[in-house]
C-alpha cells in the first residue's frame, strides 16, 4: 500500500523568475531542515534542455514512537537525489526526487512540473505528486501516515521559502517569518515592561517624597 499526494500551487512570479529562484532556494528561513546541496551532474542536450542531478542532505527526525523501534545510532540525516529537466523553449521544468537511504523505513518519491499558469502568463504553476511507502512489517501504515503528514508540512515550508527568495531576487522586502515576528514582539514587550517599571518607580518615589513629614519649627 502506498500513500499518494496530488497538489497544485501557484507562485505569482514569471516562469523565468521561478526558474532562477529554484537554484537559489537554500538557505532560507523556512529550509533549516536542508543541510547541504551539491550538483553532481549537469549537461545541455542537443535539443537545448538542461539536465541536472543534485544531492541534498536533510534532517530526518523520526516520530517518538518510531525512535523506540530503531537503534540510537540510526542516522538522523537523509540523502536525497534530485533529477531535473529544464525546457526553456516550452517553459517547463520537471523535477523528480527520492531518498537513497532509509528506503526500507520510508521511501518518499516526488515529481513536480513547473509551467506557465494558464490563467495568468506572469504566474507559475506547480503540479506536485508524491508517493510515500514503507517496507517495515507491522508499522508500515503508521510510517506512511507520518511520512505523508510531514511531506505536506514540508510543501508549505517549500512554498514559503520560494516566496521569500523570489521577493529578495525582485528587490522586495521579504515578509517576516513567524520566528522573527515573535522575536520582535517579545523584545517590544520587554521594552514596554521596562518602561512601565521605571515609570512605577518614579511615581513611587514622588509619592514617598510627598508623604515625608515636614520638620517642625519652634519659636
Amino acid at each position: 500500500m502506498v500513500k499518494y499526494f496530488l497538489g497544485q500551487s501557484v507562485l505569482r512570479s514569471s516562469w523565468d523568475q521561478v526558474f532562477a529562484a529554484f537554484w537559489q532556494r537554500y538557505p532560507n528561513p523556512y529550509s533549516k531542515h536542508v543541510l547541504t546541496e551539491d550538483i553532481v551532474h549537469r549537461e545541455v542536450t542537443p535539443d537545448q534542455k538542461l539536465l541536472s542531478r543534485r544531492l541534498l542532505t536533510k534532517t530526518n527526525r523520526m516520530p517518538r514512537w518510531a525512535e523506540r523501534l530503531f537503534p540510537a545510532n540510526v542516522a538522523h540525516s537523509v540523502y536525497i537525489l534530485e533529477d531535473s529537466v529544464v525546457d526553456p523553449q516550452n517553459q517547463t521544468m520537471t523535477t523528480f526526487t527520492w531518498n537513497i537511504n532509509h528506503a526500507r523505513l520510508m521511501m518518499v518519491e516526488e515529481r513536480c512540473v513547473y509551467c506557465v499558469n494558464s490563467d495568468n502568463s506572469g504566474w507559475t504553476e506547480i503540479r506536485r505528486e508524491a508517493w510515500v511507502s514503507s517496507s517495515i512489517f507491522g508499522v508500515s501504515r503508521a510510517v506512511q501516515e507520518f511520512g505523508l503528514a510531514r511531506f505536506k508540512s514540508n510543501v508549505t515550508k517549500t512554498m514559503k521559502g520560494f516566496e521569500y527568495i523570489l521577493a529578495k531576487l525582485q528587490g522586495e522586502a521579504p515578509s517576516k517569518t513567524l520566528v522573527e515576528t515573535a522575536k520582535e514582539a517579545k523584545e517590544k514587550a520587554k521594552e514596554t515592561a521596562l518602561a512601565a517599571t521605571e515609570k512605577a518607580k518614579d511615581l513611587a518615589s514622588k509619592a514617598a517624597t510627598k508623604q515625608q513629614p515636614q520638620p517642625q519649627q519652634f519659636v
